[in-house]
C-alpha cells in the first residue's frame, strides 16, 4: 500500500501537546516578569553591591551543579508529567514568599538567596523531566516542529512580558509582579495534569522496560477490551506493567546510573562536543550576565522599562529565530547550523561593554536581538538532534547529564563575575566576558558535528533493544 502523501497536520491538533504547549506559554510570560523584578529588588530596593547581586545568579544556578544529575535518575525512575507538576507549584509557593516578606518589610538579600536556590531546584526537576517528556507525547520527525512552536512561545512571551515587566515594576512595584509569575506557575501545573497519556506512553515515560516488556505493553495497549480474549490481554498488560515495576526496583543504585550518563556523553561523537560549546559559551557569558543588571541600573542609568523593552526586542530575535531555524538547517544541514551559530555567540556580545548611557538602548537591544535570533537556531539544531538520537529509557539522564554540564559552568561563571567585578570594577568584568565567548565555538568545529546533514529519523530504542 503506497504512503500516504498528505501533509501532516499542525501540532496544535494535537490534544497532549496543545496542553504541554499551552502550559509552557503561560508560565513563560509569567517568567519574564520575574527576570526584570528580581534584578530590580536586588540592585534597586535592597541596594546590594555588585558582588552580591553576582551571587544571587550563582546561589539560582547553584542547584545545575548539584541536583541535576541525580534529577536525571529520578525523572527516568518516575512519572515526568507527576514531577513537571511538582516543579511548578513548588516555584509558585517560593515566589509568594517573596511579596509576603515585604509587605512586613521583612525582605532581606538572604530571603532571596534561599528563594533562588529553591526556584533552581524546582527548575532542575522541571527542566530535566519537560525535555525527556516532549519526545514520548510526540514521534521523532515532529521534534522540530514542537520545539520551534515552543520556541515561538518564548519569543511572544518575552516581546509582552519583558516591557510589561518593566510596565510593572515602575507603576506599582517589583513584588507585586512575582504574584503573577506565581499566578503562572499554578496554571501551567493544572494544564500539564490535564494531560492524558497512553497506558504504553504512560508506563514507557515513567519506567525503563526492557524490549519483551515493552512489546507485551504494547500489544496489550492497541488491543483494546472489545476485541476477543479481552480479558486476557487486560491481564497480560497488568503484567507486562507489573513487571516493569519490578525491573525499575531491581535497576542499578543511582550513582550507577548517573555514571552511565556522563559515559553516553562523554563517549558520543556528537554530544560530548555539543556540551563542550554550550558549557564554554555559558561559563564565559555568565561573567557578565551576573552583574547585567548592576551594569544597567546603575552605569548605563536605565529605567526598568528601558530594560524591559530590550527584554522585549530580545523576544522578537527569538520569535524570528525560530521561525527561520527550519529554513536555515535544510539549507545549511542541521552540523553546519550548530556551528556557524556557535560560531557567532561572542561577536554579537562585544556591543553591550561598547555602550554608554547616551546610546544603552541601542546598543543593548541591538545585542540581545541578535544574539536571541542566533541562540535560538542553535539551541533548536541541537535539541532536536539530542532527542533524536537518545533511547526513551535514556531520555531522563541524557537530558540531566547535558543540563549539569552546560549549565553547571553558569553559577561557576556567575561566581566569577561577581569576584571580578569588586576588583576590576563592572566595565571591565563585562568586556573580559565578552573576549572569553569567542572562543566558546571550537569544540563543534572541530568535531565530526559539523558533517550531521540531517535530523536522524530511524528509531534509536530499536538499535538499543538490538
Amino acid at each position: 500500500m503506497a504512503a500516504s502523501t498528505a501533509p501532516r497536520r499542525s501540532l496544535f491538533h494535537h490534544p497532549n501537546y496543545r496542553k504541554l504547549w499551552a502550559a509552557a506559554t503561560i508560565s513563560l510570560f509569567g517568567t519574564q516578569l520575574s527576570l526584570i523584578a528580581i534584578p530590580y529588588i536586588a540592585a534597586v530596593l535592597l541596594k546590594a553591591s555588585p558582588g552580591e547581586v553576582g551571587l544571587l545568579t550563582t546561589i539560582e544556578f547553584l542547584p545545575f551543579l548539584l541536583f541535576t544529575l541525580p534529577a536525571g535518575v529520578w525523572v527516568d525512575r518516575f512519572q515526568k508529567r507527576l514531577i513537571m507538576v511538582g516543579g511548578d507549584v513548588g516555584r509558585a509557593v517560593l515566589l509568594l514568599s517573596i511579596p509576603v516578606a515585604y509587605g512586613l518589610n521583612a525582605l532581606t538579600m538572604w530571603q532571596l538567596y534561599v528563594v533562588g536556590f529553591g526556584m533552581g531546584m524546582m527548575t532542575v526537576l522541571f527542566d530535566v523531566a519537560d525535555q525527556s517528556y516532549l519526545p514520548t507525547i510526540l514521534e521523532r520527525d515532529e521534534l522540530i516542529e514542537g520545539n520551534s512552536k515552543l520556541q515561538i512561545s518564548q519569543s511572544s512571551a518575552q516581546i509582552l512580558g519583558q516591557p510589561l515587566g518593566g510596565g510593572v515594576v515602575a507603576l506599582v512595584n517589583a513584588p507585586a509582579a512575582l504574584l503573577l509569575d506565581a499566578i503562572s506557575y499554578l496554571g501551567s501545573a493544572g494544564l500539564i495534569l490535564w494531560i492524558r497519556e497512553t497506558r504504553r506512553r504512560a508506563i514507557g515515560a515513567a519506567r525503563p522496560l526492557d524490549p519483551a516488556a515493552a512489546i507485551a505493553a504494547s500489544e496489550a495497549d492497541e488491543a483494546g477490551p472489545g476485541e476477543a480474549g479481552g480479558v486476557s490481554v487486560a491481564v497480560e498488560a497488568a503484567a507486562a506493567e507489573t513487571e516493569a515495576v519490578a525491573q525499575a526496583a531491581e535497576a542499578p543504585g543511582m550513582r550507577s546510573q548517573i555514571m552511565d550518563g556522563l559515559r553516553y556523553i562523554g563517549r558520543h561523537e556528537y554530544l560530548a562536543n555539543i556540551a563542550a560549546t554550550t558549557a564554554t559559551s555559558n561559563l564565559f557569558g555568565n561573567i557578565g550576565m551576573a552583574i547585567f543588571p548592576v551594569y544597567v541600573y546603575r552605569e548605563l542609568q536605565m529605567s526598568p522599562a528601558a530594560v524591559g523593552t530590550v527584554g522585549g526586542l530580545g523576544g522578537v530575535g527569538v520569535l524570528l529565530g525560530a521561525l527561520i531555524a527550519s529554513r536555515v538547517q535544510r539549507r545549511l544541514g542541521v552540523g553546519r547550523t550548530i556551528v556557524l551559530t556557535s560560531l557567532l555567540f561572542g561577536p554579537v556580545n562585544l556591543l553591550i561593554p561598547l555602550a554608554t548611557p547616551s546610546v544603552a538602548l541601542l546598543f543593548l537591544s541591538a545585542a540581545i536581538f541578535f544574539a536571541s535570533v542566533n541562540n535560538v537556531i542553535y539551541n533548536v539544531s541541537q535539541v532536536s538532534l539530542r532527542q533524536a538520537i537518545t533511547p526513551d529509557h535514556f531520555l531522563g539522564r541524557m537530558n540531566a547529564t547535558m543540563r549539569f554540564l552546560v549549565w553547571g559552568g553558569i553559577p561557576i561563571g556567575s561566581l566569577i563575575g561577581a569576584a571580578l567585578s569588586e576588583i576590576v570594577g563592572v566595565r571591565t568584568t563585562i568586556w573580559i566576558s565578552a573576549i572569553l565567548g569567542l572562543f566558546a565555538f571550537l569544540p563543534v568545529f572541530l568535531s565530526k558535528v559539523r558533517t550531521i546533514q540531517t535530523i536522524p529519523t530511524e528509531d534509536p530504542n530499536e538499535a538499543a533493544a538490538a
